[in-house]
């Protein structure tokens, strides 16, 4: 599992770290990580022009020790200080000094910019908060006229480590080294979407076991699919039902049950409007065209997807004694009172604009602050919340780390898709998973999924419920 901490856990165990070790050692570990990425990218070192920006914190000395090392190797090192040569970090600008690299000043930062072969941003550190001032993003928006590719110093300058905000101007990085740990701004857009590449380089720090952010990896889903067992049958492995679709919306539906029809559950039972469309593409469904009440036992309830106006369905569901995922127009006409007083686990699957639509706010403000936003929906209506989008995050309410989900295309953003998404969440849930794990294996097996299914072409959303096996197959390997 790959694993974020916030500024002020690694600030701790920073400096609890270099309280056992020489002086400036951390900083020299972190450095020559930073230095080999950089040679890596840059593939011949010698001859090649490299500039650091150069802000007065420890990133400047970061990358100020790091291209020592690579001026060392035969490299041509500007670094353009952002500070007076005063303010800067002591230590690394003679270590650049004495190897051979030169200064400017951001005055004369044109002409080295516009050669470089390579550009390395330690101008803000993870403290940084509000985008860049003025004079740093005048040598940025400089970059950006040039080729070059940039690498970033533990993470873009201008972004937050905390939050994966993007207030204001910020560098775009080509890769991004970060050091002893991931930082949730890494992992979560808009910020992530400025990292670029990340690379991660061991220092040595020594962290906590929960974090702020987990992403699950291989490994992770596999140990938490449902597998039958030699006694199984189809109602021991579990029985989703799915009230979804209408007359206006059968496809709904239809795409729903092809989720949960590959989620592991032994049995999928639909109620609702839709069930000749339903029964025609999947026999083995068991419809039912009443009430939901009335559809038979089943150990989770999936509600929504393209269920119109149909509240009753939807109140229906969440009277229920069993899990329920809620998902489109669900999310509008479920009762955030009757959601908080559910005793059995409750699911939201909010993308952006229905998310605003529940929190009063703008659709650009969640986009823009999607960890605040997840944490937020989740502690309103006492569920776990699965935002969905360009980074699919999901909370638990009363806090505790927010799972990211590192899988995924943009082709996703197709119609059906979160449909999809929510049949098969719903039958993992009916298969015995938590809220949380549900909704985070679901996630995952959609997004990968969905590669498989474009495989770097457009792809409708009944691909990505075919493909759901393959990617099922691939995680179990």
């Amino acid at each position: 599992m790959r694993t974020a901490y916030g500024v002020e856990t690694v600030r701790a165990a920073e400096r609890e770290l270099m309280a056992r070790l020489p002086e400036g050692t951390l900083m020299r570990r972190a450095a020559a990580g930073l230095a080999a990425a950089c040679a890596d990218l840059v593939g011949r070192v010698y001859g090649s022009r490299i500039v650091l920006l150069v802000g007065s914190g420890d990133n400047g000395g970061d990358a100020l020790y790091a291209g020592a090392r690579l001026a060392r190797r035969g490299a041509g090192v500007t670094a353009v200080l952002l500070a007076s040569p005063d303010r800067t970090h002591p230590g690394g600008l003679a270590a650049l000094r004495r190897a051979g690299g030169t200064t400017a000043d951001p005055g004369g930062a044109r002409e080295p910019i516009g050669r470089a072969d390579l550009v390395v941003d330690g101008i803000v550190g993870i403290g940084g908060k509000g985008g860049l001032r003025p004079d740093a993003a005048a040598l940025v928006d400089l970059v950006r006229e040039t080729r070059a590719p940039v690498v970033a110093v533990d993470l873009p300058s201008g972004v937050e480590a905390d939050t994966g905000e993007v207030r204001g101007a910020a560098v775009r990085a080509d890769l991004t080294v970060t050091f002893g740990t991931h930082k949730p701004g890494l992992l979560v857009d808009p910020a992530k979407e400025y990292a670029g590449s990340v690379r991660l380089v061991d220092i040595g720090l020594a962290l906590p076991g929960e974090g702020v952010l987990e992403a699950l990896q291989h490994a992770d889903v596999a140990a938490l699919l449902p597998a039958p067992g030699a006694e199984s049958d189809k109602y021991r492995r579990g029985v989703v039902g799915i009230a979804a679709g209408s007359a206006r919306y059968p496809g709904a539906a239809v795409l729903a049950v092809a989720g949960a029809l590959r989620g592991g559950a032994g049995a999928v039972r639909y109620a609702g409007p839709a069930g000749d469309a339903v029964i025609a593409r999947f026999p083995e469904t068991l419809v039912s065209s009443g009430s939901p009440e009335r559809a038979g036992r089943v150990q989770a309830w999936v509600v929504g997807p393209g269920a119109g106006d149909d509240a009753d369905a939807v109140a229906a569901v969440l009277k229920a004694d069993v899990p329920v995922l809620v998902d489109a127009d669900g999310l509008r006409l479920a009762d955030r009172a009757v959601v908080r007083a559910r005793s059995a686990p409750t699911l939201l699957t909010p993308h952006a604009g229905e998310a605003a639509a529940l929190l009063g706010t703008a659709r650009e403000e969640v986009e823009g602050a999607r960890l605040a936003s997840v944490r937020e929906l989740a502690e309103r209506y006492g569920a776990t919340v699965l935002l969905k989008g360009s980074t699919t995050l999901v909370a638990s309410p009363g806090g505790g780390a927010v799972r990211v989900n590192p899988t995924g295309t943009p082709w996703l953003a197709t119609a059906g898709s979160g449909d999809v998404l929510s049949g098969l969440t719903g039958s993992l849930l009916a298969s015995g998973l938590g809220a949380r794990d549900a909704a985070s294996v679901g996630a995952y097996l959609h997004g990968l999924a969905g590669r498989f299914a474009s495989d770097g072409a457009p792809a409708g959303a009944h691909d990505v419920a075919d493909a759901v096996p393959e990617a099922w197959r691939d995680v179990m390997d």
